[in-house]
Formats: C-alpha cells, structure tokens, sequence
C-alpha cells in the first residue's frame, strides 16, 4: 500500500494527475503495481481520485450502472429486446398448447356423443401433448432464455421426460393412422378388430414403450459419451443432450423412422381406396342420372303415342282394295273374341252400325 502512495505521489510530481471540470476531485491514472500490508501483489487499474487532502483509489469494478456512458447502457436494452421478444412467443406457444389440448379433452369428457372408440385415441394424444408443454417446453424455455438453472439432477429429468412424451406422442399419430387405416379400407373387419380390449392394450403399449428409450438409459448414463460425462461434473450449471452413435439409432428407428414409415404406408393404403371410391360413386351417380333421363323420355314418348278411339269418332273407312282382307280379319276376330254392336245416328239423320272391338 506504501509503495502505491508512494507512486501517486511520483504521478503527482510528473504530472500525469488531471482535475475534472467543475470539480476539486484530481484523476490518475495508476498502472503500476501496489502491495497491501498483507504483501498481496495487486494491480492498480482503476481511478485514484483525490478530494480535500484525502486519497481513495477507485477500482474499475465498483463503478455502478449511473456511472457508465450512455453507449453501454444502450447495448444492454439492445441485447434485452430480443430476450423478451422471445420469451413472449414461447410463452404463448406454450399456453396455446396446453389451452387447446385441455379443451380437447373436456369435450370429449363432457359430450358423450364424443365417447367413440376413435376418441380414445385422440384424448390419449392431447395429454401427450400437454405434458409435452408442461414439462419439456417449459424447461427448454429457461434455458433458452437464461441459462440452466436446476441442477444436475433436473438435467437428466428434463431431457427424460423430453424424450418420453415426444416419443409416446409420436407413437399416437401411428395409432390412429392403423385405426383409420381399419375404418376406411376394411370397414367389416373394424367393429371385430377394434374392440376396447385392442384399444387398451395398444394405448398401454404407447405409453410404457417410450419409457425404454428415455428414462432407463439417460438415468443410467447410456444414452451419451464418457467425455460428456465427464464434462456435465465439471458444469453443472450447463444441460446439453448428447448422445452416442448406438442410443441415436435406436431412439431414432424408435422415435421417428418406424411410426414413419407405418403412417405413411397406412394413409397411402387409405388415399387409394378413397380413390376407388369416389370413382364408384361416380359411376354409380352418372349410372342414376342416364336412368332418370331415359324414363323421363319414355314416360313422355309414351304420353303422346298413345291415342284411344271413341265411338263418336265416325266409321273408319277403309280402301276397297283392302275390304276383304278387313272382313276377313273382322271375321275372324269374331270368331275369337266377342264383339259388341253398336248403333250411332249421322248428321244426316240416318243409323250406322259398327262394332267394338
């Protein structure tokens, strides 16, 4: 301490000690090296300001938020504007999440109209993804915004259960992409096949399968590389995910290739028989309409041909040419059938005689 007096007053004597303006105070700057009583070596890097005989020395750390120039204060709302602005969207995407999952299922609870086996499936899927946003997005939030918080403990927490709804999330869509699959192309085989028991057992599986590949090798420490290992003792304060090339092809054919290639084969299968339909249901449509058409023209047709002869319509004079081939005819008809004679007074006042046939 002596000896950092001692060059004050040698930067005194030489004139390096300035005077702010305005003020009584006297600035130096210190950049040789001082010794406390203890004979600690330290390094003079701050302002040594003197004031009405006295000396204080002024370390660049103590200096407060008032003091800084305006630059500095500027580039921290800078670096803070983003932060919020994050931190608004992830808040309410996850808000979002949990509102509209959480409606899901209270309609289903609520309207028992929605109480269908294909439901099942549907409630199961929504509070996947509700914990998915409760217990996953949350922390990933943190730590997006700050920095990891919780410890070593949380880390493996977090990153389990992460995997785990993600994965049992997944493994819905590939449920109900089996259980359309059932509806649509084998409609027969759906009430025989889809029964509560498949449902059930199926919904368990979804369920207990993700726990293979989430809690039991990450709490375990298979999941990732002994140099990480090693790393995450080191800082704590710090929860990356990790893995080795064996945990990343299982819990990818697991998570994603699998269900995948399931969903994509069963709505493929479901895209072609819609097809199929709708082109029978086409033909069936147009086979109706020609139908329609040609009984309306028939009807009609039938409507104008048909004419009825009445007795007040006057004899029918035939050619004589042709009069025998008639009474031939008439006779033999009358001989067949049975004939009505019929009597008519002419406009000339005389009787005419015919029969009905």
């Amino acid at each position: 301490m002596h000896s950092g007096i001692a060059s004050l007053s040698e930067a005194t004597q030489s004139g390096t000690l300035r005077q702010n303006p305005g003020t009584s105070a006297t600035v130096a700057w210190l950049p040789l090296p001082f010794h406390n009583d203890s004979g600690i070596a330290g390094a003079a890097t701050g302002l040594g300001i003197v004031q009405a005989g006295t000396t204080a020395v002024t370390t660049a750390g103590s200096s407060t938020l008032s003091e800084q120039p305006p630059e500095m204060i500027a580039t921290t709302w800078e670096d803070l504007l983003p932060l919020i602005f994050k931190g608004l969207i992830m808040g309410t995407i996850i808000v979002a999440a949990v509102l509209g999952n959480a409606l899901v299922i209270i309609s289903v609870v609520r309207h028992r109209k929605l109480r269908i086996i294909t439901n099942y499936y549907v409630v199961s899927l929504a509070m996947a993804d509700l914990l998915v946003a409760l217990c996953a997005m949350s922390f990933n939030a943190s730590v997006e915004l700050t920095k990891w918080l919780f410890g070593y403990f949380m880390c493996d927490v977090y990153n389990s259960l992460d995997v785990y709804f993600s994965t049992a999330s997944i493994l819905h869509l590939c449920c109900i992409s089996v259980d359309r699959y059932y509806a649509i192309v084998r409609p027969l085989e759906y009430p025989i096949t889809m029964t509560h028991n498949t449902v059930s057992f199926m919904l368990a599986n979804v369920w207990v399968l993700p726990a293979l590949i989430s809690f039991t090798p990450i709490f375990l420490g298979w999941y990732t590389t002994p140099e990480h290992k090693v790393f995450r003792l080191t800082n704590p304060d710090l929860c990356i995910f990790v893995v080795n090339k064996y945990y990343a092809i299982i819990s990818s054919c697991v998570s994603f290739w699998i269900p995948g290639i399931v969903m994509v084969t069963m709505y493929c299968r479901i895209y072609k028989e819609a097809v199929r339909q709708r082109k029978a249901l086409s033909r069936t449509s147009s086979n109706i309409l020609l139908n329609s058409i040609h009984q309306h023209r028939t009807s009609q047709h039938n409507r104008h041909s048909h004419h009825y002869l009445h007795p007040s319509d006057g004899e029918l004079q035939l050619p004589s040419r042709m009069s025998g081939i008639s009474t031939t005819s008439r006779q033999s008809s009358s001989e067949t059938y049975p004939r009505i004679k019929a009597t008519e007074l002419n406009a000339n006042g005389e009787l005419t005689e015919y029969y009905l046939a």
